[in-house]
């Protein structure tokens, strides 16, 4: 139980982490977010908002409701993400990365709780 929870949350952190670095340098991934409409400070307000909750879910301390707002949140994010891209009729491989990842999320929140017994 223990690896599953961990393998999935580790491969959410990971997107998040690229996805803040992609965010931050470069230019691509830059201009893609302005081409989907959304502001300059968004991005920067969500690689900030990703790189918080990969803490929020690394960290085994902090507490559960928390962890909880943080899987609300990059659930969102993916939600989003899909609904931009297919708005924006981008390929659908980049909406199917985002369905996987949001699944993984879904299995990470899975195992959390089956590990906490909540």
């Amino acid at each position: 139980m223990k690896t599953i929870y961990w393998t999935s949350t580790a491969l959410v952190s990971l997107m998040l982490v690229w996805s803040t670095y992609m965010y931050f340098f470069s230019k691509e991934a830059i201009e893609g977010v302005r081409a989907l409409g959304f502001p300059d400070f968004f991005r920067v307000q969500l690689a900030i908002l990703k790189i918080v909750a990969v803490v929020v879910l690394l960290v085994p301390q902090v507490p559960l409701p928390v962890k909880e707002w943080a899987y609300a949140g990059i659930g969102l994010f993916f939600i989003t993400a899909i609904v931009a891209h297919a708005a924006h009729r981008d390929p659908i491989a980049i909406n199917l990365i985002n369905v996987l990842f949001l699944g993984l999320l879904v299995v990470s929140n899975i195992y959390l709780h089956r590990l906490t017994g909540s």
